[in-house]
């Protein structure tokens, strides 16, 4: 992410991470985490935003086998 800055402390530096969640009920069934997120987390108040990622149809046959 270039430009970004914090806007409750106005720090420029972060970190970002990634998870993964159970979307509806065939999902909770299968225990498929169908919804993947990206996270960006300011270094210095820790605020964190998140932002909804797309999934490909690989990675949800490979959940589905490795679950």
């Amino acid at each position: 992410m270039r430009g970004f800055k914090c806007p409750k402390c106005d720090n420029t530096e972060y970190e970002t991470g990634q998870f993964r969640a159970v979307g509806g009920t065939l999902s909770k069934i299968f225990d498929v985490q169908s919804q993947r997120f990206t996270t960006v987390t300011c270094t210095r108040c820790r605020f964190t935003e998140v932002y909804k990622a797309d999934k490909s149809r690989l990675e949800d046959i490979f959940d589905l086998f490795t679950n």
